[in-house]
């Protein structure tokens, strides 16, 4: 099963890669910029947001070449996500590598990553000439949409981060979390590149909302296995700082769980910590590895682990049945066989 996703993805991903290699070459400025902008895209990935567009629009009868320059977009926006989100949680690796801010500085990350949203701006464009108006006009909405929503959940999280929030008014930290990882995860590494498939090959709304809501739920068992990876200690398996989650203070969902049935003590000691930055400022505490440790230890303790996997179960349960109900309309072969295989995919990311 694991093999025909990866296999349906390494195909997507030389084909998507050329495509941005081509968008850079074409709207870069050139020299040290491109080959900065192509620093992220080209270290080892699946490529599994443009393999599920383009999946999408296979399933629904629509052409590669219709839909391959919106997959690259995509390729190109999420790796810009990523360099953002490396500056912002300070983190010291992407994909077994050092950050793009740690191997060339702030400045230059940070205005790489500007550059490659201006050229995707840039090549949504050539859809007026591969698609008829009105779909072009759809998926540069979708994408606009799609990058307010991002923002709004980083917002959010950052604002949990710097209020110290560590609960929730009734105990609702499950739904509170589900909404955040809806806004930055769920949209665009799965509704988006979902959209833009069901788009590009006409789809009927029934089938396009059906698709979505399979994406929805994709998109939070995805988060809730990532965060579950980052807690595990092998860094070449994972490509990321192990603990990197606790490190930056993330309300993820084992720790909320954890905080939210612990003691009244140990839940303010863990708000004393939380409340510490990574790097503390002159005549500040910065957060230690003692710090960390009481984290972990604390999830254990309350099984945060074992609840995060099972609500990921159960969304992955429920992309499966909505899959189920559009499934009459997608054509036999790789594509549906990708779409039915990604929930469990997702989970067994964990195995």
């Amino acid at each position: 099963m694991q093999e025909t996703i990866e296999s349906f993805c390494e195909a997507c991903r030389g084909t998507v890669l050329a495509e941005i290699e081509r968008i850079v070459a074409v709207y870069g400025p050139g020299g040290a910029s491109n080959a900065l902008m192509l620093d992220y895209p080209l270290r080892p990935a699946k490529a599994l947001r443009p393999a599920l567009c383009i999946a999408v629009s296979r399933a629904l009868g629509g052409t590669e070449d219709g839909v391959l320059t919106t997959a690259a977009v995509i390729e190109l926006l999420h790796n810009a996500f990523l360099i953002h989100d490396d500056v912002e949680d300070e983190s010291l690796f992407r994909r077994g590598e050092a950050t793009l801010q740690r191997a060339h500085g702030l400045p230059i990350a940070v205005n790489v990553a500007d550059g490659m949203f201006a050229l995707s701006l840039s090549a949504l464009l050539e859809n007026t000439q591969r698609l008829d108006l009105r779909s072009a006009l759809a998926i540069l909405e979708l994408v606009a949409s799609t990058l307010r929503d991002t923002f709004a959940g980083q917002a959010l999280e950052l604002g949990w981060i710097r209020d110290n929030v560590v609960s929730f008014e009734d105990g609702a930290y499950r739904a509170a979390y589900e909404k955040l990882v809806l806004l930055k995860t769920s949209t665009y590494s799965f509704l988006l590149p979902v959209r833009v498939g069901s788009v590009c090959a006409r789809a009927p709304s029934r089938v396009a909302d059906e698709l979505c809501e399979l994406a929805t739920h994709v998109g939070v068992a995805f988060q809730i296995t990532d965060d579950l990876l980052n807690l595990r200690t092998d860094l070449t398996a994972y490509g990321k700082e192990p603990n990197g989650d606790l490190w930056e203070g993330k309300r993820t969902l084992m720790l909320l769980h954890a905080l939210h049935a612990a003691r009244a003590a140990d839940r303010a000691r863990c708000a004393e910590i939380l409340a510490r930055l990574r790097v503390g400022a002159p005549g500040e505490a910065a957060r230690t590895d003692d710090d960390v440790f009481v984290l972990r230890r604390l999830i254990e303790r309350h099984d945060g682990v074992e609840y995060a996997r099972a609500v990921a179960i159960e969304h992955a349960g429920a992309a499966r049945a909505a899959l189920e109900r559009c499934a009459d309309t997608l054509a036999p072969g790789y594509a549906q066989a990708f779409l039915w295989q990604l929930p469990r995919f997702v989970l067994e990311r964990l195995s």
